[in-house]
Order: structure tokens, then C-alpha cells, then sequence
């Protein structure tokens, strides 16, 4: 049981339901971590204050075993969270309780023997508790994001501070959240530590794009010509050329599959995704004029908008 779980209603945070599925859990996260990010809004306290509640937010409602824990303590308190007085029975709201380890924890209290369920004894220390998650950020090229890295993090602690390695798996995307477990705060009364969570940043490629975990895009200019006649086209790859055939009659928007070619991650290797775009020139030469002109004097019985009616 963490004290921050009664303190904080994560849902609200994200701005979700409590029904929300784990998808839209994780569609809200990545949203509002875009918008308060401490790169996008440099010097802004609230910002960095609110992109760090929505990380710790979904940290815990991103693990299944964690956000039922905290469904189950938000509960818990809820059905319990009542005190007599004047008039038969009054609800007693969440932000009026202070000092939950005063109040759960003592002789009498408000809330009784209310300590026991959350591990404590009545009148005694509560029992152990896990230590708090910490929240780190490293930012690697492009080329190291797809090949893994190993970084070396200080995150704070009691004493000071402490260096943490963190192995970043090859094929890691912008944005994912690498977890460390038993890295984050000392557990509390011989509870277990917390877990740091590293967030990636990985640098762009002036050249190709990423397409999930393990495919690489890129889009690749084509003639008029080859594009209705067809042709053989050299395309480059993260570690030299290929080339592949452009069928005859090929499509603007085209793309293109070179098997192999793109990220290997674990066991697997994903493919190089190219797009065909075809480049119309923006100035002819009198040649080229003449040519499109008889080209175009050919296609007069034919109406590529017939479909649409006009």
C-alpha cells in the first residue's frame, strides 16, 4: 500500500474513466506526456510538475497487477472511509485526511482498527511498505535506439544519489518506458524498493523513418516514365543500397518491400518500407513539351474521372 495511491486519483490525472481499457489508458498518457514534456515547455514548473504526475500515473495504470492493487486500496478506503458524529454518519473525503499514517495508525483514531488493513497494527508502526517509483529520462541518436544502448543514471536516494545502469533494448521507439526493477526508493519497515522507470527519447533520421519496433520507411523519388513504364530503382538501406523493381503502371503511393532491410531485434528482422513518390518537374524542356503534348493528344478518348460521373 502506498500512501500517494489514497493521495492521488490517477484516473482523474490521465483524465480517463476507471473503465478505461489499457489502450486508452495509454493513448491519454502519451497525449498529455507530449504536451508537458520539460523539452517542449523549458522553464515551466507547472508543466514539469504535471508531466511528473502523469508519469507516476501511469506507471501504476499501465501494470495490470498494480492498477488492480490500487482499484483495490482506492476501495478499500472508500467503504471504510466514514466517522460518526451529529446526525448519523458523515463521509469523510479524501483531501480532509491529512495525515493518513497519524490517522490510520492511532489509539482511538478516526479510523479505528481501519491500520490493520493496510498491514499496520492498531496503536503500533504499520508494516512494510514499497518504496516509491523513481522516473528517469535518457535520450539516445537514432542508431542507438535501434541497436540498444547501456547508459549509466544517477537517480536520487537517502544518501545522496546512485548510479543505476540501464540496458535500453535494441528497437526501442521514441517515447517507450524502459522499467528497472528494485531501483527506485528504500522500501520503508523492510518493504521492498520501488522500480525506476526510464523514458527513451530517440533522435530522427534524415533519411528514414520508423514504422513500429523493427521496420524502417523511406520514401524514394520516381520518374513519370518509370513509374508508367517500369524500371529498376537503387534505394538506400542502413547499411548500403538494394534494388528493386518498379512494375510498369505503378501508382503514385506505391510502397515497396525490401525484405530484411530493416531493424533487427531479438530474433526477428523487419523490413525496409519504400514509398514511391512520383516527381512531376516543375520545368520542361521544349522536347519534353512536344512529347507530353502528342502524349497527351493520344489520351484524348480516355477520361481517367469517368468513375466520378464528370
Amino acid at each position: 500500500m502506498r500512501r500517494e495511491w489514497l493521495e492521488k486519483d490517477y484516473y482523474a490525472i490521465l483524465g480517463v474513466e476507471r473503465t478505461a481499457t489499457q489502450k486508452e489508458i495509454r493513448r491519454a498518457y502519451r497525449a498529455l506526456a507530449r504536451k508537458h514534456h520539460p523539452d517542449t515547455n523549458p522553464h515551466d514548473t507547472d508543466s514539469d510538475t504535471r508531466f511528473k504526475e502523469v508519469s507516476e500515473a501511469y506507471a501504476t495504470l499501465s501494470d495490470l497487477d498494480e492498477r488492480r492493487e490500487y482499484d483495490e486500496a482506492r476501495d478499500s478506503v472508500g467503504r471504510h472511509a466514514y466517522a460518526g458524529g451529529p446526525g448519523g454518519a458523515q463521509y469523510v473525503r479524501m483531501e480532509d485526511l491529512g495525515d493518513l499514517g497519524d490517522l490510520l495508525g492511532s489509539d482511538g483514531g478516526m479510523f479505528g482498527g481501519l491500520s490493520d488493513l493496510f498491514g499496520g497494527a492498531r496503536g503500533g508502526t504499520r508494516g512494510p511498505r514499497k518504496g516509491a517509483d523513481l522516473d528517469a529520462e535518457v535520450s539516445l541518436t537514432f542508431h542507438e535506439a535501434i541497436a540498444g544502448a547501456t547508459r549509466r543514471l544517477s537517480v536520487p536516494g537517502p544518501s545522496g544519489g546512485k548510479d543505476v545502469t540501464v540496458k535500453i533494448p535494441a528497437g526501442i521507439t521514441d517515447g517507450a518506458r524502459v522499467r528497472v526493477r528494485g531501483k527506485g526508493s528504500a522500501g520503508v519497515s523492510g518493504g521492498s524498493p520501488g522500480d525506476l522507470y526510464v523514458t527513451v527519447r530517440a533522435g530522427s533520421h534524415p533519411v528514414f523513418g520508423r514504422k513500429g519496433t523493427r521496420h524502417l520507411e523511406v520514401t524514394v523519388p520516381i520518374t513519370f516514365t518509370e513509374a508508367a513504364l517500369g524500371a529498376s530503382v537503387t534505394v538506400p538501406t542502413l547499411d548500403g543500397q538494394v534494388t528493386l523493381k518498379v512494375p510498369a503502371g505503378t501508382r503514385p503511393g506505391t510502397t515497396l518491400r525490401a525484405s530484411g532491410k530493416g531493424i533487427e531485434a531479438g530474433s526477428k528482422v523487419g523490413d525496409l518500407l519504400v514509398k514511391l513518390e512520383v516527381e512531376v518537374p516543375a520545368e520542361l524542356t521544349d522536347e519534353q513539351r512536344d512529347l507530353l503534348g502528342r502524349l497527351r493528344e493520344t489520351e484524348a478518348d480516355h477520361n481517367p474521372r469517368s468513375h466520378l460521373g464528370v
